[in-house]
């Protein structure tokens, strides 16, 4: 099989696709085609991983023009098609590229982010965003002897956003991102939201004006992209709408 790899060099700043000729093994993922070529062919190429596990959400990477894990992508579940998505257009779809899906597996770095090197991109931007929210508890009254009890409901519905892994394939994949670079993105909404119905917190609402801005809440065009891409299916989208008809219900739209 073929990968063909987006490389950067920040030296010059040049940019070009290298094509690499790897042996695919059962069970290979993207992550694990990467390291061949690092060790076998070309020890310069950049990129980031960790837990390889699908836990820390390191090695997002726009992997045949969709936003995954590397880690937990299948080389040959993208060659037969059937990982394919259709995402709503932003300007990383439309690039044209000379690129057969059917015999190549083609990895770029994730978008809407500055490039540092190869398939590495600048975070910053995307954790700025999430800083942004306050992402901590604030909990109402004094701390109890024990622990702060919930019940089930509050707990199920908690997960829904507990589990994002802070990944940024849902801010790679958003067209609002790709042409709005205040925008607050996908997953430091679903994360203030996910404060927002936390019953430990200090219920007066204050979470929500966080982001009652044109660039918060209400920037949003619920594409879904984000929903579709999220390896861990945290929906931002559904967690956007609650909090703009809870605001729009109490009069607390922003002017815009």
């Amino acid at each position: 099989m073929r990968l063909k790899l987006f490389r950067y060099n920040p030296e010059d700043r040049e940019q070009r696709y290298d094509i690499f000729e790897i042996e695919s093994r059962p069970g290979m993922s993207v992550l694990a085609a990467l390291f061949d070529v690092q060790k076998k062919h070309d020890d310069s190429l950049a990129f980031r991983y960790s837990c390889r596990g699908a836990v820390c959400g390191t090695c997002a990477m726009l992997i045949n023009k969709v936003p995954r894990l590397a880690c937990r992508t299948q080389v040959a579940k993208l060659l037969d098609g059937s990982l394919e998505m259709d995402l709503a257009p932003y300007p990383a779809l439309e690039v044209d590229i000379d690129w057969n899906p059917e015999e190549e597996v083609l990895v770029e770095p994730l978008p809407h982010l500055p490039l540092i090197r190869d398939l590495v991109v600048d975070m910053e931007p995307f954790f700025a965003f999430y800083r942004a929210v306050r992402p901590v508890f604030k909990p109402e009254g004094e701390a109890p002897a024990r622990e702060r009890l919930m019940d089930r409901d509050a707990v199920s519905a908690l997960e829904a956003y507990t589990n994002c892994i802070l990944c940024g394939a849902c801010f790679g994949a958003c067209p609002v991102d790709a042409k709005n670079p205040d925008y607050y993105g996908p997953a430091a909404l679903a994360k203030l939201y996910r404060f927002h119905i936390d019953p430990r917190e200090a219920g007066d609402g204050s979470r929500l004006e966080l982001a009652n801005t044109p660039e918060g809440w209400w920037a949003c065009e619920f594409h879904t992209n984000c929903m579709r891409v999220c390896p861990k299916r945290v929906p931002p989208n559904i967690a956007i709408g609650k909090a703009r008809r809870e605001l729009s219900e109490q009069g607390r739209e922003p002017e815009r």
